[in-house]
Parts: C-alpha cells; sequence; structure tokens
C-alpha cells in the first residue's frame, strides 16, 4: 500500500554521474576531501562510464585536472582540441556510444587566477569571456559533447553559444545551463578536486549568484531558456530545493539540480564516522530534489544509488 501511494520515484535513469579525469594511464588518485571519489585517468573513466551505462544511468559529466603549466591568463588550452576533457569525450564516445557525455564550460580548471572568466586588473571580462566560452563550446560539440554546460554564469553565454553551435552544424547538441548557480561555500571540495583551490584569486561574487536572492534566479533562468537552452540547472542542491521548486513550477522545463562536493562530503564524512545510515540519509537526499521538481540529479553518490535501486528493483 505503501508502495501504490508513493507520489515520487527516484531511477537510475534520473542520475548523472561527474567524473574527474586526469592524464596518466591506469592512474587513479583519491580526493581526500571527498572521500570515496577519485581523479581518474582516461582509460579508467571510460570503465567507469561503462558502468555507470550498464546500471541504467544515462549520462556522465566530465571535468578535467589541468596540470599546472597549461594554466594561463588566456586560458587557451581550454579550447584545444586535444584537450584532456576533450580526449576523454572521444574515448567514452568510442567504448559506450549510447551513453550521453556532458562537459563543463567554463575557464577556471585552465585559467591561471582561478575563475570561470578573463581576468583583467582584478575585473571579470564577460564579453571577451563569452568569445572564449564559444570557442571552447565548438570543441567539445566536435569532440563529440552531447550536452554542454555552461557553468560560467557570464551574462549571454547562452545565446552566444546557441548561435554557434546552429552556424557550425551542431544543432542535435544540447546546452544544459547553470542558470541559478549560487556563489556558495558548498564548492570547496570540488575545487580541491580540479585543482583551483591554490589558484583562485579572490572570490566568485561578482558572476556567481547572492544566496540571499531567489527572486532573480527565476529571471536567469527565464533569460537562459529565452536564448536557447534546453535544460537548466540549479546550484548547489539540497540548501537551494526553494529555487529548484519555483523553477520547475514557473517554467515547467527541464530542470536539473547539482547534488556538489560539500553536499557529498558532508553526508559520506558523517556516514564513515558512524554518525549516520550513509546509504538511508543518501537516497533520502536524493528523494528530496524528485520531491523538489527536478527532472535529474547531478550526484557523486550515482553509481552507488543505481547500485541499490537496481538490487532494489
Amino acid at each position: 500500500m505503501r508502495a501504490l501511494v508513493q507520489e515520487n520515484v527516484l531511477s537510475a535513469a534520473d542520475l548523472i554521474l561527474p567524473l574527474f579525469v586526469k592524464d596518466g594511464h591506469n592512474s587513479r588518485d583519491p580526493i581526500s576531501s571527498m572521500p570515496g571519489v577519485e581523479r581518474l585517468s582516461i582509460d579508467l573513466v571510460v570503465v567507469a562510464a561503462q558502468e555507470a551505462f550498464d546500471l541504467g544511468i544515462p549520462a556522465v559529466c566530465l571535468f578535467p585536472y589541468t596540470l599546472d603549466h597549461l594554466r594561463t591568463l588566456d586560458c587557451a588550452e581550454a579550447w584545444n582540441p586535444d584537450n584532456l576533457s576533450n580526449r576523454a569525450v572521444r574515448a567514452i564516445k568510442a567504448a559506450v556510444p549510447g551513453l550521453l557525455v556532458m562537459t563543463d564550460v567554463a575557464l577556471d580548471p585552465y585559467n591561471a587566477l582561478g575563475h570561470d572568466g578573463l581576468v583583467q586588473e582584478g575585473i571579470i571580462l564577460n564579453d571577451e569571456t563569452v568569445a572564449a566560452l564559444v570557442k571552447m563550446a565548438l570543441a567539445q560539440a566536435a569532440a563529440g559533447a552531447d550536452i554542454l554546460g555552461p557553468s560560467d554564469m557570464m551574462d549571454g553565454r547562452i545565446g552566444a553559444i546557441r548561435a554557434a553551435l546552429e552556424e557550425h552544424g551542431f544543432k542535435d547538441v544540447a546546452i544544459l545551463s547553470y542558470s541559478a548557480k549560487y556563489a556558495s561555500g558548498f564548492y570547496g571540495p570540488f575545487r580541491d578536486a580540479v585543482g583551483a583551490s591554490g589558484a583562485l584569486v579572490g572570490d566568485k561574487k561578482t558572476y556567481q549568484m547572492n544566496p540571499a536572492n531567489a527572486d532573480e534566479a527565476l529571471r536567469l533562468v527565464e533569460r537562459d531558456l529565452a536564448e536557447g537552452a534546453d535544460m537548466v540547472m540549479v546550484k548547489p542542491g539540497l540548501a537551494y530545493l526553494d529555487i529548484c521548486y519555483r523553477v520547475k513550477q514557473a517554467f515547467g522545463a527541464p530542470t536539473f539540480a547539482y547534488q556538489v562536493s560539500g553536499e557529498y562530503a558532508m553526508i559520506e564524512g558523517a556516514a564513515r564516522n558512524g554518525w549516520i545510515d550513509g546509504d538511508k540519509v543518501m537516497m533520502e537526499s536524493l528523494m528530496a530534489f524528485k520531491r523538489a521538481g527536478c527532472d535529474g540529479i547531478l550526484t557523486y553518490f550515482a553509481l552507488r544509488a543505481a547500485r541499490l535501486l537496481q538490487h532494489k528493483d
């Protein structure tokens, strides 16, 4: 009876698995601030992607750990056709063609100053950054990416990327825009994972959202949808479920949330200390996104949750 009247259902098809990719072969580096999560060389990323596909997870999202000498002020490695992320895209699409591959469109993994945009005298250059993001997006589309995830929060980048994709024949490449990305303290472990923590100069408050604002999120989502976004993202997740709910209610568009590194670390850290039932809290947290109206969830728990769901079935 309980199952019969349950209002929301979580499945592996609701999940996207973020993967951190590094140079090397058969190589993995544990991320101390994200226990259980590792940076993987491309060959091992392909293995993880295959496992995700076999468990019914429809997509993975790639984040590169760029070597220091490739992090520059002009961020030119971001649109190198043979950069780490683009090589990983091609490898996954060759090995697991039925799996969707999503990429991150932002300059922070390639920026010597750790910012998502180009910087001049301490100021983020919006329009110049948008032009760079367009080149980055086209390189990722050419590598075979199915979904582009602009996470930079520059104004006007969705319209510019959509126009460039159409012009260059990538009409079937989808855009999942990080439309409501807050200047949050929950990102710390992620910056460790991609090597941006030590590089970041200043903060990102001039282009990421104020956590005190909610109506602004709706305006930004509306703008991105008007510019050609196919799907929209709220980030972080659990602390912003009210935003997820309001976005879905207002627009009815495919709405995603990112259960970010800090949220993962809190749950996993508490579980490893025996303070909570890790599996129970993990599944409860994921169901919260569904209850708030999310169509999909980026989560580092994706593989583990999918295994539990498979066993339950």
